[in-house]
């Protein structure tokens, strides 16, 4: 029998180890410009072309690399990090494994320009596929400058699954934001297709989150700076009123590196404990110091997972260090007694004697009598005759009912394919008169037995409905804005948005760019009145973030459906009789008015034999 076993060759070997390190276009800029880190760069610059999926540069001012290790860096494990397995637990570097530019060049045409500070001449290494193309001698500035052309151009299938350009973009900038906000020292920038997305000069830390993230964010940020035996913890964690459902910048790093933590997110959330509302997430930026030895890097690929040997310890210190944070800057509320009425009692000094104080002299006239019509008071009542006021006003026998559900006409009628939890015959002989059970459900009396409806969740399958024929049509009804709103978000939102920008457009919103991450909303859709704008807008942008949007049609239903949250009644709001009425008109024209367009239940039947049953 013969064997069967075989080694794999080393072309093989680097594509499937870059198919854990390199994912996207975002995972070789992350590589690179930690490896420029790590050189002691004093400044990086990056440039893509169509997100990254046809060109991709970091060109940075480090060490540089010689003319062997310039070839030598892109061997599999070849690292200048570490010499032996004990280097694990002592590292002070980005990068350590070596397999970064060994995976790159797997799937990409890479081209590396190089050049220490002591050399008269660079080098340049050019690599297709794994196989070296060519090496030579060259003029270049010291530093690297590597160039990376058409990324997965030998693996099709992996390009195949690549996001559309502004999502890639999307992601190249979080990555980028992740190494930015931990090296304030180093100056950065970032061009996508000969425009300047982000430029970062030299700062002071707050500097460079608002730098990144906005000039707004400056006033919500406190101070934290605590230092133990086991961990020195600074940065910045947000006010309490600061707090927001989606959106919330929550970065935790250690030791230079950026990081994922659940349990130490839980650790920042307890602080705010009843300070926050239930659901909502302030911002913070925590920077870890800890010893090397008490933590484990290798443990991901993306090295974003870091365990900890004292997590617990850890975890008591950040909850305290954020309190005392919030007490030190009084960001508790305190408790603020109502004076308004009060006596207002002066303090007198030593020198202030009651005896010296003149009475105050009172005039009485003893002949005023207010039941005489003929006092003496110099005040004589005046008749007002108000009946002229009147004139040609009639009470209307039946008042208009107005919609206050966002506009255009409630219709009783019923399509035919309508099903419902009972017989739509039934349901349709409904009483006119409806009650409303603790300001969340509608319940009226049906032929088949009790309707009850979710006010909100109706009322948000009406408007989704709406706001998707506008969007199909592209006739969104826009009401403007007497003052326009101002916008503020970091570039990786800013360019979800401008990607969104023609459905936002159908659907009634005027946006205008401002530049820098800056937007102007000067009109909102029709029936979205007394909401903010601003929220509104950041909202979608964030559902569109979370969801992974890539395709139209699941940009449209997101869109649609965020605003119809957004603009739908809430629970506990008091309707009137002529209110509920056109709300269930409206909901029983839609075409599934059972379910919300997530999912969620609308309307339920309770059988008239079940409610025999609970009286027999």
């Amino acid at each position: 029998m013969s064997d069967i076993i075989h080694l794999l060759p080393d072309s093989v070997a680097n594509q499937i180890a870059a198919g854990e390190v390199i994912q996207r276009p975002a995972s070789v800029i992350k590589e690179l410009v930690e490896n420029a880190v790590d050189a002691s760069a004093t400044r990086i610059d990056v440039l893509v072309e169509d997100a990254g999926k046809t060109s991709i540069q970091v060109v940075d001012d480090g060490k540089g690399m010689s003319e062997t290790d310039a070839r030598l860096s892109f061997e599999r494990h070849a690292t200048s990090k570490i010499r032996e397995a004990s280097d694990l637990f002592a590292l002070r570097t980005m990068g350590f494994r070596g397999e970064a530019l060994a995976s790159i060049a797997a799937v990409a045409q890479v081209e590396l320009r190089t050049r220490q500070a002591g050399s008269e001449l660079g080098t340049c290494v050019n690599i297709e596929g794994s196989q070296l193309v060519g090496q030579e001698p060259v003029s270049c500035a010291p530093g690297s400058n590597f160039l990376i052309r058409n990324l997965f151009f030998n693996v099709p299938a992996r390009r195949k699954f690549l996001k559309s350009n502004q999502t890639e973009l999307s992601n190249i900038l979080q990555e980028f934001e992740r190494v930015a906000l931990v090296h304030e020292d180093i100056a950065f920038s970032l061009t996508q297709n000969g425009s300047v997305v982000l430029s970062l000069p030299k700062s002071t830390l707050r500097q460079r989150i608002i730098n990144i993230f906005g000039k707004k964010l400056n006033e919500q940020l406190l101070a934290v700076d605590v230092e133990t035996s086991l961990v020195r913890l600074s940065g910045f964690v947000g006010k309490p009123d600061s707090a927001r459902k989606k959106g919330a910048h929550q970065y935790f790093f250690v030791n230079g590196r950026y990081m994922r933590h659940p349990y130490f997110h839980k650790a920042v959330m307890e602080a705010f404990e009843q300070l926050i509302p239930v659901g909502e997430q302030v911002s913070y930026f925590l920077y870890f110091e800890v010893d090397p030895a008490n933590i484990d890097v290798n443990i991901h690929p993306t090295k974003t997972e870091i365990k900890f040997e004292n997590e617990l310890a850890i975890w008591q210190i950040i909850v305290a260090a954020v309190k005392e944070s919030l007490g030190r800057f009084n960001a508790v509320p305190t408790i603020d007694f109502n004076t308004e009425g009060a006596l207002d009692i002066p303090v007198f000094g030593n020198a202030f004697s009651p005896a010296t104080v003149e009475a105050p002299v009172l005039e009485v006239n003893p002949d005023f009598n207010p039941f005489k019509s003929g006092s003496s008071s110099g005040y004589k009542s005046q008749r007002m005759d108000w009946e002229p006021l009147y004139d040609g006003m009639e009470k209307s026998a039946s008042p208009a009912v107005t919609n206050d559900f966002g506009g255009g006409d409630f219709s009783s009628s019923v399509p035919d394919d309508l099903t419902l939890y009972a017989d739509t015959k039934d349901t349709f002989e409904k009483s006119t008169q409806h009650y409303q059970y603790k300001g969340k459900y509608i319940m009226t009396a049906v032929k088949s037995g009790l309707m009850i409806i979710d006010q909100h969740r109706a009322h948000i399958r009406v408007l989704y409905d709406r706001y998707r024929k506008q969007m199909e049509g592209s006739n969104g009804q826009s009401q403007g804005l007497l003052f326009p709103e101002m916008l503020q978000l970091p570039p990786s939102e800013g360019i979800v948005l401008e990607h969104l920008a023609d459905d936002l457009h159908a659907l009634g919103f005027d946006l205008s760019v401002l530049g820098g991450g800056s937007f102007s909303i000067n009109a909102v859709p029709s029936g979205t009145e007394g909401l903010n704008p601003v929220e509104m807008v950041r909202g979608i942008v964030h559902s569109s973030i979370e969801k992974g949007c890539n395709v139209e049609e699941d940009v449209r239903h997101y869109i649609a459906l965020s605003l119809a949250r957004s603009a739908a009644i809430v629970q506990g709001q008091v309707l009137s009789n002529e209110e509920m009425e056109a709300l269930v008109d409206d909901l029983f024209v839609c075409r599934n008015p059972n379910q919300t367009p997530d999912g969620k239940v609308v309307v339920a039947i309770l059988e008239q034999d079940d409610l025999d049953q609970l009286f027999g």
